[in-house]
């Protein structure tokens, strides 16, 4: 996808992500990042006894992959210059062996005083791969001007 800069989100346009499987070495390795190792992520026999019956992905990381995947899209290389905030739920537990995918739309934009670009917020949605929504809420960036952009 081509990349995007401020003027040339606009308001309503939608994009989807490529899929994504999540593997048990992403929550070994998150737990490990982040030092959470709530036996819901890490132990399975504690996970057994849970009413998901097995380990679930920490929803950070979900939120983190989400942002992987939203980066690979190529839409913000370069003209994203800061997350500034998000607003969001967790809807639904993804489990080891599901795939997720990111829809965003872009939602609202402001011009910002003395800065050559603005904010955007997109309305985001992480689907799985029974097309459920397992996470959604928006995220706002710090987009840039084409007119900052030298090459």
């Amino acid at each position: 996808m081509t990349r995007l800069y401020f003027e040339d989100v606009e308001i309503g346009l939608s994009m989807e992500s490529e899929a994504r499987a999540i593997v048990a070495a992403d929550i070994d390795a998150f737990a490990q990042l982040s030092g959470d190792f709530n036996p819901l992520h890490t132990d399975e026999a504690f996970a057994a006894t849970t009413p998901f019956g097995e380990r679930i992905a920490h929803g950070l990381l979900v939120v983190s992959i989400a942002t992987g995947l939203v980066n690979s899209m190529g839409f913000s290389d370069g003209s994203i210059e800061a997350f500034m905030g998000l607003d969001w739920k967790f809807r639904g537990a993804v489990k080891i062996g599901d795939t997720v995918r990111v829809r965003l739309t872009a939602h609202h934009k402001r011009p910002m005083p003395g800065y050559a670009g603005g904010l955007v917020t997109f309305k985001v949605s992480i689907l799985n791969q029974r097309d459920e929504i397992v996470q959604k809420g928006t995220w706002t960036v710090l987009a840039r001007s084409s007119h900052t952009h030298s090459g």
